[in-house]
């Protein structure tokens, strides 16, 4: 995912937890800093949501194992639910790591599998 693709997608999933009236930020330097840091941070008043943003135009998009697990680190550290935001062409779908696919080095999730384990936007912010 390009800089600006992916840029994009997290302003995009910024605006529409601000118009759900969540207060959400984004993380500046997330992926590029030593300390493990999501994309997005947002919460309500009763929950709190750590979020990995990613964009694809493929059925399917990887993650390093790695990443999964700084966002796992940071969420039980901050106090967080941990999710994965990807946006497939135009739709959103929310997962939960422990729902991704471990393929030996990667982690996987498919858009098929959207209706058994993503939720989407509305399921995700409802409280």
């Amino acid at each position: 995912m390009s800089k600006i693709k992916g840029s994009n997608a997290e302003r995009e999933l910024l605006n529409m937890l601000w118009g759900a009236s969540w207060a959400a930020m984004r993380s500046a330097g997330s992926g590029s800093m030593h300390f493990p840091s999501p994309d997005l941070l947002a919460g309500n008043g009763i929950r709190r949501l750590a979020i990995e943003v990613k964009a694809t135009k493929a059925d399917k998009k990887y993650f390093q194992k790695d990443q999964i697990k700084q966002l796992s680190n940071f969420s039980q550290y901050f106090g967080a639910e941990p999710w994965i935001a990807i946006k497939f062409s135009r739709d959103w779908v929310f997962v939960n790591p422990e729902d991704l696919e471990d393929t030996g080095q990667n982690m996987v999730f498919h858009k098929k599998e959207c209706e058994n384990k993503g939720l989407d936007f509305d399921t995700l912010v409802r409280s």
